[in-house]
């Protein structure tokens, strides 16, 4: 039996694993070509990193036709990493879209390799995931709706029907199944070794046990890197170092922040078993936590604990496998172990040949970090694959030399972007802290709005204590605490080491706090409610001359020459017209502007403005220095009257503009006359030191108006109802302002060129392809039925033609409200121009889990019903107004 063999082969693991990791090196050095011994002077490429990941960069690279000007370095030997220990498991369902469609592109690129009898031990057996739970068949049954999305086959299975498909399982406790026949398995060590043997036949130089000492930059840079066997002069570095990556990024003058840290994660290896069907499908059961394949005769199996070991908690990562392997540890095994006898009680009888403890390393989002370092142009990175990295490696591999090669990639990946971190993520202890629970992640039953418990308390505005207390119900996003509902007001407020309460929402359906969002929804609407928006990224412009208005006409599709006190929304886009960022530029004087973005976007838009502003512009990132506390409804214009000396009428302080105001005993509060919701309001942009000042004189005086605290539920719930589209759930760097009803902020004609402009024009004259829609579910019972969470498929008269990119329940319309893009595909599947007509003409359908609902669409932003109309809200809609209408006219014109 196997747990009675488990002793009897405890004390020669240790050794055994040893042996597999001399023969995994003496196997690389006998396949690989040529090992160059010295490393050249010059190349245009250095990758850092021989396992898979690396391999497939050099190897994409030489296709691009950089092979001789690629040089690859390996600490150790090709394939030593953790490339010799992974699962080799492949699985396209990920995450996300991006994620999908690189892990399809890896696929073919084994397939293409099988095709030239190079080994990569493919094979598409599928995969055979298990629900236990119903709320787990909810997940299957979404994942299958959304595959017509992602283009993935896929089928719902009964337990019987399970059982059909792999015989060893017991089922006494499933519901049900998913099967994913596309998925398989690939050895991850003859992938290395047969793409790095391809590239090096079109002239990349591999170097072994060559030690990486420093990135040297030039200003700001790649310009060398350091070696114990010589310095190479280059122009691009790319990190594929694995769990190293991190230490790789401290070489560097900056440090280039790759959040990684790693974990014990255990493999379990059966000698051969007789009989076993070599075409056994994986096993998945994520409410166990684990996985089993068959490998050669045997049984492979692991899985991915709820509660995770951080290894190597010093930061230092030995850098031969035998100083780097860890002891295994049944004690914490045993929670995987005891799932895998009870789901396939032949494992049972299996003889154990080893438990490998192969570290790995996770990201703190458990999403794969890829793209341009922020710190350092021309560095790029490709890790934190967390134990997959034969899933990603195909797909990044292309997309990174593509970025290398050509400067873009066909793959939108702003998703996976190490932009997205900030240099809190890369904190040892906090990254130590995170990956206990990142892991379980992988397998785990994610409800909608997922909140990490870990790495807490860390950004907080000064007025948290006061949010707490009124009965704050806390999310993250970028390491900020953000109020999200409030429930009932808390007294105890001794211990700080957590928040009262974390957001959640643990269901598919109406979710806990539907009542209490209600209700800050009707302040916010017909009353006052204060909301914190100080998580907003804000950044500070300016310069000596008229520089800075220059610079953001260039990177701004609006007109941003506008009087002081102005504000204008525009976006930055790229040269295809898509969204890099999304914003609101303030005109603070003649040659200052204050920008303010999607808290997501606090690294990334800097990056952005930093490769495209000139040096005689400063840019200061003010995001810290300010409180942002935002008022709105009917009676934000008496109640804030009540504080300051301003004269607050229209006349004076109209809509969409800024005035520096006094508010109670304070001064320099920055206050813009908008809210991003769609009400009437203010947002206040307020010095630290006086934020609590602020808030407190506020909420005594807004009592006698019935205000409430409003979270960022609430506000989402308004946005949402308006029509309103955020960057990163909307808009992204692949959409145009054309396409999601902004044409009427992109300022053709105001007199200077700005990045994205002639593809605009081109988009205007030829029609768009995709049309951003608003949609409200007609049949929907919002107590009973599955509700909507984003990623849901549009049908047009029965026939698919996009996905819902947000949603969330209109507390005004009393519906659902799904918003998406929806497409025009002909009888061959190719996309032909979206019209007004066409929206309006169709019948509409949004599948939730597998039940259609019909849906009323719309186009425009509406103008919801309201015991306090007001001139300045009702004139303002954010998606399409009249001259958004004119221009589609006058494409079809153009076109007729």
């Amino acid at each position: 039996m196997l747990r009675r063999c488990t002793a009897r082969h405890h004390s020669s693991l240790r050794l055994f694993s040893t042996a597999k990791i001399c023969f995994a090196e003496n196997e690389a050095s006998n396949k690989i070509q040529l090992i160059h011994q010295v490393p050249p002077t010059s190349a245009r490429v250095v990758i850092c990193g021989g396992g898979v990941m690396g391999a497939s960069v050099a190897y994409h690279l030489a296709k691009l036709g950089w092979g001789s000007e690629t040089v690859l370095i390996e600490q150790n030997r090709i394939g030593g990493g953790t490339t010799w220990h992974s699962s080799g498991l492949i699985g396209v369902f990920k995450p996300s879209l991006a994620q999908v469609q690189l892990t399809q592109s890896s696929i073919e690129l084994y397939q293409e390799l099988e095709k030239k009898g190079l080994s990569t031990g493919w094979k598409q057996n599928g995969s055979l995931n298990l629900a236990r739970t119903r709320d787990r068949m909810t997940v299957f049954r979404r994942m299958k709706s959304q595959s017509v999305s992602w283009n993935i086959e896929c089928d719902l299975l009964t337990p019987e029907e399970c059982k059909e498909k792999c015989p060893l399982i017991n089922i006494d406790d499933i519901v049900g199944g998913l099967w994913i026949p596309g998925d398989g398995v690939g050895d991850p060590y003859k992938i290395c070794l047969s793409i790095l043997g391809e590239a090096q036949k079109q002239g990349v130089k591999v170097i072994e046990n060559c030690s990486l000492k420093s990135i040297n930059q030039t200003n700001g840079v790649v310009s060398s890197v350091e070696t114990d066997l010589g310095n190479i002069k280059c122009e691009f570095f790319v990190n594929c170092a694995g769990f190293w990556a991190r230490g790789v990024g401290q070489l560097s003058e900056p440090f280039v922040k790759v959040p990684l840290h790693a974990v014990e994660h255990y493999y379990l290896h059966t000698k051969p078993i007789p009989g076993l069907d070599p075409e056994t499908p994986v096993i998945r059961d994520q409410d166990g936590h684990i996985y089993i394949r068959e490998n050669n005769g045997r049984f492979l199996a692991g899985g991915f604990e709820p509660i995770a070991k951080p290894a190597f908690e010093d930061g230092k990562i030995p850098a031969s496998s035998k100083e780097r392997y860890l002891p295994e540890d049944w004690d914490h095994f045993h929670v995987l172990f005891e799932q895998l006898l009870h789901r396939v009680p032949s494992l049972g009888s299996a003889v154990l040949d080893r438990l490998c403890n192969g570290p790995e390393a996770f990201s703190p989002d458990c999403k794969w970090i890829v793209g341009e370092a922020p710190e350092i142009r021309n560095y790029l990175i490709a890790a934190g694959m967390k134990t997959i990295g034969i899933s990603a490696a195909g797909g990044v591999g292309l997309a990174t030399a593509e970025t290398i090669v050509n400067r873009e990639t066909s793959f939108d990946m702003y998703e996976i972007e190490v932009s997205r971190f900030l240099g809190l993520h890369n904190n040892r202890k906090f990254l130590r802290d995170r990956v206990t629970e990142v892991p379980g992640l992988h397998y785990g039953l994610l409800y909608p709005f997922h909140e990490f418990q870990t790495g807490r308390n860390l950004r907080m505005s000064p007025v948290y204590p006061k949010l707490r207390e009124a009965g704050a119900v806390f999310g993250q996003v970028m390491g900020y605490e953000r109020p999200t509902w409030f429930g009932p007001k808390q007294t105890d407020t001794q211990d700080w080491s957590t928040p009262y309460r974390i957001a959640y929402t643990n269901t598919f359906g109406k979710p806990p706090w539907f009542d209490y969002v209600a209700d800050e929804y009707a302040a916010c609407r017909e009353t006052i409610g204060i909301s914190d928006y100080s998580s907003f990224t804000k950044i500070d412009l300016w310069s000596k001359g008229d520089e800075v208005v220059k610079a953001l006409q260039f990177v701004c599709s609006n007109d941003v020459d506008v009087p002081i006190g102005s504000i204008i929304h525009t976006g930055m886009q790229n040269k295809y017209g898509g969204y890099e960022n999304d914003c609101s530029l303030a005109r603070i004087s003649e040659n200052h502007y204050m920008m303010i973005a999607p808290t997501i976007q606090q690294t990334r838009c800097k990056v952005w403005l930093q490769k495209h502003l000139p040096s005689t512009v400063a840019l200061s990132d003010v995001t810290s220095m300010f409180t942002s506390l935002c008022i709105m409804g009917p009676f934000t214009r008496t109640l804030l009257a009540e504080h300051t000396d301003t004269d607050l009428s229209p006349k004076n302080f109209p809509f969409f503009t800024f005035k520096m105001l006094d508010v109670g005993l304070a001064n320099g509060i920055r206050t813009f006359n908008l809210t991003h919701t769609g009400e009437l309001g203010y947002v206040m942009y307020i010095p630290n030191e006086f934020a609590l000042h602020v808030y407190s004189r506020l909420i005594e005086s807004g009592q006698k108006y019935g205000m409430k605290h409003a979270g960022y539920y609430a506000t989402r719930a308004l946005r949402v109802e308006k029509f309103y589209a955020f960057w990163g759930q909307d808009l992204d760097t692949k959409t145009t302002p054309l396409e999601c009803g902004r044409a009427w902020r992109v300022k053709f004609d105001k007199g200077v060129d700005f990045i994205g402009r002639d593809a605009l024009l081109k988009q205007r004259e030829e029609g768009v392809k995709r049309m951003y829609v608003q949609l409200l579910l007609e049949d929907h019972d919002f107590e009973t039925d599955l509700w909507p969470w984003g990623s849901e498929p549009i049908y047009r008269n029965g026939k698919y033609v996009g996905v819902v990119t947000t949603a969330g329940y209109g507390f005004t319309f009393k519906k659902q409200v799904c918003l998406g893009f929806i497409e025009n595909y002909d009888g061959r599947g190719n996309k032909q121009r979206v019209t007004n007509e066409y929206v309006l003409s169709g019948d509409y359908e949004v599948d939730i889990g597998g039940i259609r609902y019909n849906a009323k669409v719309n186009l425009h932003s509406p103008n919801l019903p309201t015991k306090f109309p007001d001139v300045e809200r009702e004139a303002y809609q954010a998606t399409r107004d009249k001259n958004d209408d004119s221009l589609v006219v006058t494409a079809i014109k153009r076109k007729n």
